[in-house]
């Protein structure tokens, strides 16, 4: 279904992705404590003023996915706007002039897999709230780049020339997720994109990204995420993913409370001395314990 532009400065596409929904501002677009699945917002860039369609489009719930459309005049002919527009918006895609679209086609966009996947992810993860140093940030982009191909952290460490233990301390001391969790989501999240594709086998995939079959596949995506393989055949995109992803980390208690709060900020907290839900490797006084060990499955 084609859908006119014209006159139209937001949009939402929602599962199960048969219409176009007229937006007033994208605070309209539905919020929830667990992240949405398979939200996209368009903005028409060729509607209204530039500065605070910024300011609206940031107002986003997490999770969805942005695709900006630009407008037909020059006036993204200047590069540093249309980069200063990358770095504050973080669109999943962004799109030519269009006088109108068709939800297929959008569909399609959202399930592309991205073209730098280790450098879109961590930008996302960078927009969202996560700031760490340069050269931390180049280990998380160089652990999901390796993901595609890595299946331990100790195989990890060796690709990024530190030792297991300096690794792992390295990202507890910045709050994060121990570097295993880090390995094996950049594992799921790529066959959680391919399996977008209608065409895709579970099992295929699965056994190519490292796993005996597609359950080992499925037990691991819901072990880290609460997702399963089935709603990708539903739910298009993948920063919905990451943020599943984020959400049960910092449930689970394997992110520091500072950034805890800072990314899910209505997550309840726990009170003295309750134990986390999950693995909670953040209890562990910012190492990997006594033996300076973590798990890595």
């Amino acid at each position: 279904m084609r859908v006119p532009l014209e006159g139209h400065r937001f949009l939402g596409l929602f599962p199960p992705y048969r219409r176009l929904e007229i937006l007033d501002h994208p605070q309209q677009i539905p919020r929830s404590p667990s992240p949405a699945r398979g939200f996209a917002l368009l903005w028409n860039t060729g509607l209204g003023n530039l500065a605070s369609g910024i300011r609206s489009v940031r107002a986003r719930p997490p999770g969805v996915a942005l695709v900006i459309i630009l407008p037909a005049t020059s006036e993204f002919g200047d590069q540093a706007l249309l980069l200063e527009l990358m770095r504050s918006c973080r669109p999943h895609s962004v799109l030519p002039h269009l006088s109108e679209i068709d939800t297929d086609e959008l569909v399609a966009v959202l399930r592309r897999f991205p073209s730098q996947f280790d450098v879109e992810v961590a930008d996302y993860m960078a927009w969202r709230g996560i700031e760490v140093d340069p050269d931390t940030r180049r280990l998380l982009r160089k652990t999901l780049e390796l993901s595609g191909d890595l299946r331990t952290v100790s195989g990890l460490a060796r690709g990024l020339y530190m030792s297991r233990r300096a690794l792992g301390r390295r990202f507890m001391s910045r709050g994060l997720p121990v570097p295993s969790h880090w390995l094996h989501f950049g594992r799921v999240l790529r066959g959680s994109i391919l399996l977008q594709d209608p065409r895709a086998n579970l099992f295929r995939i699965g056994c190519d990204l490292g796993y005996p079959d597609g359950f080992a596949f499925s037990n691991q995506l819901n072990r880290l995420t609460g997702l399963r393989p089935s709603m990708m055949k539903s739910c298009f995109g993948w920063e919905w993913i990451v943020e599943s992803w984020l959400f049960k980390e910092a449930r689970d208690g394997n992110l520091s409370p500072k950034l805890r709060s800072s990314l899910f900020p209505a997550l309840p907290t726990r009170g003295p001395g309750e134990p986390p839900a999950g693995v909670g490797t953040w209890r562990v006084a910012e190492g990997l314990g006594n033996t300076g060990r973590e798990r890595q499955s």
